[in-house]
């Protein structure tokens, strides 16, 4: 057989078309990553608008974290069997159509029943995109270039989603957050099916392990549900629920021991750089949404800005991000290694959090958050796109969709953590100043600081774990 010979042409064609599907999957990511933050802001629009309780409101947000996180390592496999590219489309589709229901949604009922069958689809979407990316740019420095550009687009997103939920509740109406994913889920559906390569998957007669599947779906979805409502329950129920998560992960376990053909091969935490990797990731995402969360009710219940100016106050995150991530981080993981880079944007992420800690009852922007803003945006868009190199190159190809499935549960995990943890944390401690008889400003600000340490502590907890776990061994480079 004679060997084919890539021309100059063919292999600019094909870098081309590489790039172009990476721009497709960042465009279909940022959907879901948007919308993950975009509510934050309008959720006191729609309490007033639908006349949500308190606790009831939680679960606009806690209706789509449950799902989503729940059926990320599912759907990777499946992804695995019937295809990535059939997975993310369909993940598209059903992401983009329940977008419209939310925003067309007029009761309680209907926005929540929506926000569920949004997570569905975002977990679709999500658990099988570094698993695409890895197999799209397969040289390191390519690769390590294509990781930059998909976290800056994730980071990024986080960020901007907070501005733009401030502008659209403002200048329109809270509906108009989840009607905006429209017309770009269409664009991204049809250039995903246009642009990405077709991949026929292992099939669906190698077997997904169903049983296994239900038990994992439950433990994970019972484990958000855990976390994200423990600050509405007795702890003695907090308690039960969490041992009954436990049970279904120990039950899962011993089924992938003994499954001829498992939903996940126990070899893949087998990784040093894996397992590692993940349970960094858990601490670091814990804080940093923890951060997102909490700053942004700190600039709007202590600093008094209204919608707009919130989401405009958290501008320079994204911006900073995107500008790391895409002009530097490639190069510098290059030149220090990810190992490095990893720590030193760790290091970033303990100071930011350690000045936050301070912000003052009557602190200024420019003065008590803009500076720890800077240092966190800058510690994340260096460690995120380092952890997930070190994460999936401790994967095999075959195991490339449910390794990017693992990597996705733990961000949910550790934003549902630091979430559920922190704001617990803050809300305790303002109630008790409260309680003794401090102004409502001044008892807020504190409950925050008192947050923002917690959130210091579980981000030295990452850098620890990290220089101790993630350490290149000898001949192994950094």
């Amino acid at each position: 057989m004679t060997a084919v010979v890539e021309t100059p042409a063919r292999a600019l064609r094909r870098t081309y078309s590489r790039w172009t599907a990476l721009f497709v999957l960042c465009a279909g990511t940022l959907m879901t990553i948007l919308d993950g933050n975009i509510v934050t802001v309008a959720l006191p629009a729609v309490q007033s608008d639908l006349g949500f309780s308190g606790p009831g409101l939680a679960w606009v947000v806690n209706a789509y974290l449950i799902p989503f996180g729940g059926l990320l390592l599912l759907v990777g496999r499946l992804g695995d069997l019937v295809g990535r590219k059939r997975m993310f489309a369909a993940g598209l589709a059903v992401f983009t159509a329940a977008s419209v229901l939310c925003g067309v949604a007029t009761s309680q009922g209907m926005l929540i029943a929506a926000r569920a069958l949004q997570g569905v689809g975002g977990a679709m979407t999500a658990a099988v995109v570094l698993g695409m990316l890895v197999a799209l740019f397969p040289e390191p420095r390519e690769q390590a270039r294509a990781i930059a550009v998909f976290s800056a687009v994730g980071a990024a997103g986080g960020a901007l989603g907070t501005f733009l939920g401030g502008a659209l509740t403002q200048a329109l109406n809270w509906h108009w957050i989840f009607l905006i994913n429209l017309p770009i889920g269409i664009v991204a559906l049809l250039a995903a099916i246009r642009v990405l390569d077709a991949e026929e998957g292992e099939g669906l007669g190698r077997g997904a392990d169903y049983p296994g599947a239900a038990l994992v779906t439950g433990a994970l979805m019972l484990t958000v549900y855990v976390i994200v409502g423990s600050g509405d329950r007795e702890p003695a129920t907090t308690f039960l629920l969490a041992l009954a998560a436990l049970a279904l992960f120990t039950a899962f376990t011993v089924r992938q021991a003994r499954a001829a053909r498992p939903l996940l091969r126990l070899r893949l935490f087998g990784s040093r750089l894996l397992s590692g990797a993940n349970a960094v990731q858990i601490l670091m995402i814990a804080t940093m949404y923890g951060f997102q969360f909490l700053g942004a009710l700190y600039v709007q219940r202590v600093l008094g800005f209204g919608e707009l100016l919130t989401g405009t106050a958290f501008l320079p995150a994204p911006v900073a991000i995107g500008v790391l991530m895409l002009g530097l981080s490639a190069r510098t993981i290059g030149r220090f290694g990810p190992y490095r880079v990893l720590l030193a944007g760790l290091v970033l992420i303990v100071a930011g959090m350690a000045l936050l800690s301070r912000a003052p009852a009557d602190g200024s922007y420019v003065a008590d958050v803009l500076p720890p803003l800077l240092s966190l945006s800058v510690g994340f868009a260096a460690a995120m796109p380092a952890l997930t190199g070190l994460a999936m190159s401790g994967a095999r190809q075959e195991d490339a969709g449910l390794a990017s499935g693992v990597f996705n549960t733990t961000q949910v995990v550790g934003g549902s953590l630091g979430l559920a943890v922190l704001s617990v944390v803050a809300a305790g401690r303002t109630e008790r100043l409260l309680e003794g008889g401090a102004g409502l400003v001044a008892a807020t600000a504190e409950g925050y600081q008192s947050a923002f340490r917690v959130g210091t502590a579980i981000a030295v907890g990452a850098l620890v774990l990290a220089a101790v776990v993630l350490r290149p061994r000898a001949g192994a480079g950094s």
